[in-house]
C-alpha cells in the first residue's frame, strides 16, 4: 500500500502503539497534521494493490515492488520529490506457523524489497492456531525492535483471536486490523472492539468490489452529494474513522478515489448508509 499525497494521517506511537486520529475537518475537508518525533504516521486512505500487474495479470514479487517504488522515486515523474519516507509500504505474512518461519519470511520480504524497512506488517489470517498465531506475533514484536517493521498489525481477526493475542501480554499490541468493512457488511461488533482496544481498522474491499454500485441509496445519495458511489463509500469509511483501501487497476479511478475531502456526509446519511449492512461479504 502506498500513500501518494496526503488527505489525512494516523500517528502511532512506537514502539507501544497509542492510536488517535489527527485529521481534524474543517469545512467537510480532512487536514493533515503530522505526527511527533516517536510516532509512525499511517495514511487516511490506502491504496489497494495486491501484488497484481494489471496487465499481464501476474503477481509481482517483493523485489518487482521494491524496485518499482525505488524507480519511481528516482524518475522525473516523481515530480512532488517524494521520498522514500513518504511511502507507506504494507506486507503481510502468507501464514502462521512457527517463530523461526515468520521471523524468516519478516527478514526475506525486507531484504527482497530493498526498502529498507517496512512500515507495517500485518498477520494474514488468523488460521494456524493459537501457538501459531502467538509464536508469529513474537517475530513480528522482534522485528520491530530491531528496526525492520515499523508498525505490526493482523488481518481477519476476530474479537476471540484479538483478545487472546490482548491476553497474552505482548510486548507490542498489533496496531491495525485489516478487516473487510463497507456499507454492506459493518461488523459493527467487531469494529467496536478494535476502536474500544484502541486497534486502528484498515477496511479492505472498502466499495464492495463493486457490487453495490447502483443500489438505490448509494445512487441517490451520491447524486446529493455530487460524487461518485466509490468517494462516497470511501468517505463513509473515513467518517467512521477506518483506513479505506480502495483497490483499482485504472489511475484515474485511483485518484478520484482519493478524493473525498469536498464533502460530508451527514448523521442522517450515515444512518442511512449504516442500515443497508447485509453481512455481505465479497471474498477475493
Amino acid at each position: 500500500m502506498a500513500d501518494i499525497g496526503k488527505v489525512g494521517q494516523w500517528t502511532i506511537d512506537a514502539p507501544n502503539p497509542s492510536r488517535r486520529l489527527l485529521d481534524e475537518r474543517k469545512g467537510g475537508k480532512p487536514s493533515c497534521t503530522m505526527g511527533a518525533p516517536g510516532k509512525w504516521l499511517l495514511p487516511c486512505v490506502g491504496f489497494g494493490v495486491d501484488l497484481t500487474n494489471p496487465v499481464l495479470k501476474v503477481r509481482l514479487s517483493w523485489s518487482e515492488v521494491g524496485n518499482t517504488i525505488k524507480t519511481y522515486l528516482a524518475s522525473s515523474a516523481n515530480t512532488t520529490s517524494l521520498k522514500r519516507e513518504d511511502i507507506h509500504y504494507t506486507t503481510k505474512l502468507a501464514s502462521n506457523s512457527s517463530y523461526n518461519t515468520a521471523r524468516q519470511s519478516i527478514q526475506q520480504s525486507l531484504k527482497r524489497s530493498g526498502l529498507g524497512h517496512i512500515d507495517l506488517f500485518l498477520l494474514h489470517s488468523p488460521y494456524g492456531g493459537k501457538k501459531a498465531r502467538l509464536d508469529s506475533w513474537r517475530a513480528v514484536e522482534d522485528a520491530i525492535e530491531s528496526g525492520e517493521i515499523k508498525t505490526g498489525g493482523v488481518s481477519n481477526f476476530g474479537i476471540k483471536h484479538l483478545e487472546e493475542l490482548l491476553a497474552s501480554n505482548p510486548r507490542i499490541r498489533p496496531a491495525v486490523n485489516q478487516i473487510e468493512v463497507h456499507p454492506f457488511n459493518t461488523r459493527q461488533d467487531l469494529v467496536n472492539f478494535c476502536q474500544a482496544q484502541d486497534i486502528v481498522v484498515e477496511a479492505y474491499a472498502p466499495l464492495a468490489r463493486a457490487l453495490r454500485m447502483k443500489h438505490p441509496k448509494i445512487v441517490e445519495l451520491s447524486k446529493r452529494y455530487g460524487c461518485t458511489p466509490g468517494q462516497l463509500m470511501v468517505r463513509w469509511s473515513l467518517q467512521h474513522k477506518y483506513v479505506p483501501l480502495p483497490k483499482s487497476v485504472k489511475k484515474d479511478r485511483i485518484s478520484e478515489n482519493r478524493q473525498v475531502g469536498g464533502f460530508e456526509i451527514s448523521p442522517e446519511d450515515m444512518r442511512a448508509m449504516d442500515a443497508l449492512d447485509e453481512y455481505l461479504v465479497t471474498g477475493k
